[in-house]
């Protein structure tokens, strides 16, 4: 058992869908918190009907099945789709069955768990903090890199954390988005699924020890920040 387990991660395939993982997610963590901190803000300060549709859809992807959710970028985005077609006609931009669809896979996985913590943390005392900066002649984008962001800080390393940590067990929209492809597309969770599938026990045992190593690893770094 010892060596099948050991055979099984010294294989070059595991190597390839770790690689892979690591290549996604160095994508997809800094797209998390460029558009989540902006969004959460905007969903935590903002109001109207635009903000509140706004807030339905980051939700989405905690309430649908990931499937759901995968089929509907599937249909969006794909060559045929309504968005994915002008893209690969006028942009070359082909996201389906492609690591750049991994990477959407991700942050859509992971957006709202971004979002949330931001949102809740820019409501009450910041308020009346935004308000101060502004008596002060201070503009938006000081206020927001001086007073949101330092006043945050805690909620959007928390949100961060388990973003990252969603983004990395992200299973059904990965599977419609990036196709499984072996060899191209078959990132950490992907591989977990393909291994179980063929009754690969050791190599499916060694990528979801490396997940739950990981996971375990955010945790406690979200309990560091707690206690900051």
């Amino acid at each position: 058992m010892p060596e099948a387990w050991i055979a099984a991660a010294l294989d070059p395939g595991v190597a390839f869908s770790i690689s892979l993982t690591l290549k996604v997610m160095a994508m997809a963590v800094p797209l998390l918190f460029l558009i989540g901190v902006p969004l959460g803000y905007l969903l935590g300060r903002g109001r109207g009907r635009l903000v509140a549709v706004l807030d339905v859809l980051v939700s989405l992807p905690l309430i649908l099945p990931p499937m759901a959710v995968g089929f509907g970028l599937l249909l969006l985005l794909g060559r045929q789709g309504l968005l994915g077609a002008p893209l690969e006609r006028w942009l070359g931009l082909e996201l389906v069955f492609s690591v750049p669809g991994l990477v959407l896979a991700a942050v859509t996985a992971g957006m709202p768990l971004m979002v949330r913590p931001v949102q809740a943390a820019v409501r009450g005392e910041l308020t009346r903090l935004i308000e101060l900066s502004s008596v002060l002649g201070k503009g938006g984008t000081t206020t927001f890199l001086r007073v949101v962001l330092p006043h945050c800080r805690r909620s959007i390393a928390a949100g961060l954390f388990l973003a990252t940590g969603r983004a990395l067990g992200e299973v059904g929209v990965s599977l419609l988005l990036g196709g499984d492809i072996i060899g191209r597309t078959n990132t950490v969770s992907l591989e977990i699924y393909n291994a179980v599938f063929t009754g690969d026990i050791p190599r499916a045992g060694v990528l979801a020890l490396l997940l739950a190593l990981i996971s375990v690893g955010l945790t406690l770094l979200l309990k560091k920040t707690g206690k900051d």
